[in-house]
């Protein structure tokens, strides 16, 4: 059986969940850097695949997916069936969607913020911009209070997407130490599969997008 095919690219928080889940449910893949910047998510032959020609997407033998907390569920339902990444309980399952959810309006809350830097000449956040983004941060930290992980006391897909997107906010200048459950939940995860890779990503898009803005700390300094 051939290898699982991810099409990636290290900066894309949605791509950097793919590859968290693919590391963590220890699948064998491909890792192919479809490089965004340069534009080869436009290549004919990319697009064949994925007419949308977005980041990330799979090729697991001829199923082709795309959109990242997709591909994670699928991935955690078919490659590490029965355990927590994904549980089969009905109602810790709406757990993990639940804060999946919240992991998608996060992304884009942190969107709002990258796309005006990258495309539209930005040179600062405006600050409700921030405040929306503290605010659902606010939100998790409560969540987790008494919890090891996003969705309870064991890691699940919901804290790959979240730490894709948390690494991001972080690296563009949020200041997480101050949500103390998120700051003792992403130290805890430090040691799983795909960290590092993870954070190189996160931090290589920070780097650019506070260049952009000259901003050398955190948003609260």
């Amino acid at each position: 059986m051939a290898p699982l095919k991810l099409y990636h690219y290290p900066m894309s928080p949605p791509s950097r969940c793919a590859l968290l889940t693919v590391r963590n449910v220890k699948v064998d893949a491909e890792v192919i850097t479809v490089d965004l910047f340069k534009k080869d998510q436009l290549a004919p032959e990319f697009v064949k695949i994925n007419p949308q020609h977005t980041v990330p997407t799979i090729d697991d033998n001829g199923f082709v997916l795309w959109e990242s907390r997709a591909i994670a569920t699928y991935l955690a339902s078919t490659k590490a069936a029965g355990s927590s990444l994904y549980p089969n309980d009905p109602k810790k399952r709406a757990i993990v969607d639940a804060r999946l959810y919240l992991d998608q309006a996060l992304q884009i809350a942190t969107g709002a913020i990258m796309y005006p830097i990258h495309a539209e000449g930005a040179t600062s956040i405006p600050q409700d911009k921030k405040d929306k983004v503290y605010k659902m941060l606010g939100d998790l930290n409560t969540f987790m209070e008494g919890h090891l992980y996003a969705a309870g006391n064991e890691l699940t897909v919901a804290d790959l997407a979240l730490l894709a997107t948390i690494s991001t906010v972080h690296g563009i200048g949020a200041n997480i130490s101050k949500f103390k459950n998120i700051a003792a939940w992403y130290k805890r995860l430090e040691k799983i599969p795909g960290f590092q890779e993870n954070e190189e990503g996160a931090q290589t898009l920070g780097k650019y997008m506070k260049a952009k803005i000259n901003l050398t700390g955190t948003w609260d300094d």
